[in-house]
């Protein structure tokens, strides 16, 4: 009996310790992004920033995919050979981010759902003809007063169910990304309550729409304190309250877990990624879909200039190597020098 090709595509995406490189920044948040250097955003501007990090040598050690935004997909390299063509020759397996960004809860003041879904099987259909090979949808749930609601959490758990099972009918791995933010004031006990809840509600609705999880991917926040809390939890603290709030709502069978970095400094993601794969009892696969926390610090040594590309991409590989190392929980300070 032939092996499901989703079930491959999943197992891979989390195999040898490898992560997502998410690049799929939308070109609002790429403006920003390129803001910081003080360089114009424009689509060329743009393709010098994804060739930054997908050119590096050695990318491939680090990374089993990378999520693409879709004026990615159209554009090519530096030496002209398409971006997806390049990830493929690498043996890197090309994904896409399909949703089409969050817009106002019409009378859930302070909430957010996500739309996209509008012919999003026709879309699938084309970027599965490009080369993609997995998708990402994400959601976000806000902590606040009064907030998340119940009903913000299943609209946007149904909308995550219903884009999964159209990205398996297309053949495409669905990852699942129901980001609960770290902005707000709330505790770690407080984190830990609202993403469980979220998780447990989006994987009932997985199983209503008959989305395979052996075929499925959960992009996920990590158990940790609001950015503005006054008392932050250590990386051990967020490891062992992300695997309680885990074994309480994601399923064994699920094909691997992978973490955003959602708005942690980069050394602070590697560190909590670090504790969090020590505390799994192995249950899951466990690894990384980061954005800023790797492509942040190069960024800045970068600064638009092309004298300074190969310093960059050394940082970045300095960041994925010592990403890699925590995903295997064997990351060390001194991986900092």
């Amino acid at each position: 009996m032939a092996k499901n090709p989703l079930h491959l595509i999943a197992k891979q995406i989390v195999a040898n310790h490898k992560g997502l490189l998410a690049a799929d920044e939308s070109e609002k948040t790429a403006t920003k992004r390129l803001a910081s250097i003080n360089m114009e955003s424009t689509p060329e501007t743009r393709r010098q920033y994804r060739d930054l990090f997908l050119t590096a040598a050695g990318i491939e050690e680090g990374i089993s995919g990378v999520i693409l935004h879709h004026e990615t997909m159209e554009q090519s390299a530096s030496n002209g050979t398409p971006f997806v063509k390049l990830l493929q020759q690498k043996g890197i397996i090309p994904g896409i981010k399909v949703d089409a960004g969050t817009a106002d809860l019409p009378n859930f003041p302070g909430e957010k759902v996500t739309e996209g879904l509008d012919k999003l099987a026709e879309r699938f259909k084309k970027y599965y003809e490009a080369g993609a090979r997995f998708s990402k949808w994400r959601a976000v749930i806000t902590i606040g007063e009064g907030i998340p609601t119940d009903f913000c959490i299943l609209a946007n758990a149904h909308a995550l169910a219903r884009y999964a099972a159209l990205s398996q009918a297309a053949g495409l791995v669905p990852v699942v990304e129901p980001e609960v933010l770290i902005d707000g004031t709330h505790d770690l006990a407080r984190s830990e309550e609202v993403t469980t809840k979220t998780l447990q509600i989006v994987f009932k609705q997985l199983k209503a729409h008959k989305v395979d999880l052996k075929g499925t991917i959960l992009k996920s926040s990590m158990v940790i304190s609001g950015k503005e809390c006054p008392t932050q939890a250590s990386p051990e603290e967020i490891g062992q309250a992300t695997i309680r709030c885990f074994t309480k709502a994601v399923p064994k069978r699920l094909a691997g877990i992978v973490f955003l970095s959602g708005g942690q400094k980069a050394v602070q993601a590697t560190e909590n990624l670090n504790a969090v794969v020590k505390a799994n009892p192995g249950t899951w696969p466990i690894s990384f879909s980061y954005a800023r926390a790797l492509q942040g610090p190069p960024l800045q040594v970068w600064q638009g200039k092309p004298e300074n590309v190969p310093a960059a991409q050394k940082e970045f590989i300095k960041r994925l190597k010592a990403n890699v190392a925590a995903n295997a929980g064997k990351y060390t300070p001194e991986m900092e020098q």
